[in-house]
């Protein structure tokens, strides 16, 4: 199983693309200062790669066997 993922909105998406404002709908945030939980998987590192300027991302957890 794999650890999770934290990430918080440090940026405003009101003046960003119509797709980078959705990956951030995606993400489970929509305005600055809202965070989100979700697991580590390679679908969400991808979109994290996409606004890695409007977000701050911590990871938690460990993999276990």
């Amino acid at each position: 199983m794999s650890g999770t993922i934290t990430v918080k909105q440090i940026k405003s998406g009101a003046h960003v693309k119509p797709k980078t404002r959705g990956t951030l709908r995606a993400l489970g945030l929509g305005r600055i200062g809202q965070t989100n939980t979700l697991p580590d998987r390679p679908e969400i590192r991808g979109m994290i790669a996409r606004v890695p300027h409007l977000i701050e991302v911590s990871t938690s957890g460990s993999k276990e066997s």
